[in-house]
This record gives structure tokens, C-alpha cells and sequence, in this order.
């Protein structure tokens, strides 16, 4: 009984330490808001506060079926796309749940996608941010194994289908 109630504890703390690393929302102090900092993932950017621009924005959006069907969506499937956002930016409160609708719409295994939330000054501890170059928020970058295909950067050039049809090919 001893070792299953250890266990048990080491199972909380495990799981409570996991957690604390993941939709970490910090209060910003240059914005003056509470923001999410580090990984994070829809759950995060659907609930509490940033639900209010996320929901909305998601359920309006229409996804532009004359550029979604010219996405090569094997190939899709086979990348991994990193965002880079800020809670705290217009842009990305537009174009990230959009994007969202998008990969919903093709099924896209979000398995293969991370988010990194950063703070105004562009930092996200325990994250990869510093190495990737970021100037503007959002920033969507696809990937084929290790290779960097494209980024669609803050908003996109045609659409977001588009944008991500040429990167992604067709």
C-alpha cells in the first residue's frame, strides 16, 4: 500500500512539474496584461482570457477553398510547422486561430505542430525562440525534417492558403 501511494505522489509531482512548463500564463509587464509564455497549445490560447478573441475569430473565419485544394496536403502531413506568437498581438489574435481553421479543415495532425508564446521583447524561456529569428509576431514556419521550407511572417502575402500552397508546393 506504502509503494502505491508513493508512486501515486511521484505521479502528481511528475505531472504537476510537466505542467507548470505548458500554457504558462505570466503577467507582462510592458502590455500590462497576463499573457501565455513558452509552449502552449489550442487549449491554452481557447480558454480563460484569450478565448475571447480566439472562439471568434475562429468560427468566422471562412477558409478559402479555391487556395486550400492547390496545398500538396501529403506533403503537409509530412511537415512540421513551428509558430511563434504573442498573446498580446492583434496579428496574431487574427491569423493564429485562422490557421487553425485551416489545419482543422484538412485534418492536419496537430501532433506535428508547436506554438511558442513569447513575451514584447520576443523571449520565451526553455524554448528554442532565440534561435529562430524572429522580428514579428506571428511567425509560422514550416518544416521537412530539418529543413526550414518557408515562414509566412506577422500576416500573409496573398492568404494564409496561398501563402502556405507555395511554400508547401503543389
Amino acid at each position: 500500500m506504502k509503494n502505491i501511494a508513493f508512486s501515486f505522489l511521484l505521479f502528481l509531482i511528475f505531472f504537476n512539474a510537466n505542467s507548470q512548463d505548458f500554457n504558462q500564463i505570466i503577467y507582462d509587464t510592458i502590455s500590462e496584461e497576463e499573457i501565455l509564455y513558452g509552449y502552449c497549445d489550442r487549449a491554452g490560447l481557447a480558454s480563460g482570457i484569450f478565448s475571447s478573441w480566439f472562439e471568434p475569430e475562429y468560427q468566422s473565419y471562412q477558409v478559402d477553398d479555391s487556395n486550400i485544394f492547390t496545398i500538396n496536403l501529403d506533403f503537409l502531413f509530412t511537415c512540421n510547422i513551428t509558430v511563434v506568437l504573442g498573446t498580446w498581438c492583434s496579428d496574431s489574435q487574427r491569423e493564429i486561430p485562422r490557421l487553425y481553421k485551416i489545419l482543422d479543415y484538412v485534418s492536419f495532425p496537430e501532433d506535428n505542430l508547436k506554438l511558442i508564446c513569447i513575451d514584447r521583447l520576443k523571449n520565451a524561456e526553455g524554448t528554442e525562440v532565440a534561435g529562430l529569428n524572429i522580428e514579428l509576431v506571428p511567425t509560422i514556419i514550416f518544416y521537412q525534417g530539418d529543413i526550414e521550407m518557408g515562414r509566412i511572417i506577422e500576416s500573409p502575402e496573398v492568404s494564409l492558403e496561398a501563402d502556405m500552397a507555395r511554400i508547401i508546393g503543389q
